[in-house]
């Protein structure tokens, strides 16, 4: 097959799918789907920041209490 007559075919597969993205399940989806105003762009910034934080703290006091009971139980012997 000559390389010209592969890349319409690959082209004409990649159109075919796109054609399509509004059609299939979430085609509703995205035809309702709108830009957020500032402000709830704002909260949601705010609201995911707070919870990568609480995530983050939670990770590093378990890492914390990880590496320091072991040494404070063998300090008891």
């Amino acid at each position: 097959m000559d390389i010209i007559k592969k890349s319409w075919d690959t082209q004409h597969e990649i159109e075919n799918r796109v054609k399509n993205i509004g059609h299939g399940k979430y085609g509703r989806v995205l035809k309702m789907a709108r830009k957020p105003t500032s402000d709830e762009y704002s909260k949601t910034s705010k609201i995911t920041g707070l919870g990568i934080l609480l995530l983050g703290g939670l990770g590093f006091t378990i890492w914390w209490l990880w590496t320091k009971i072991p040494k404070y139980l063998a300090g008891l012997r």
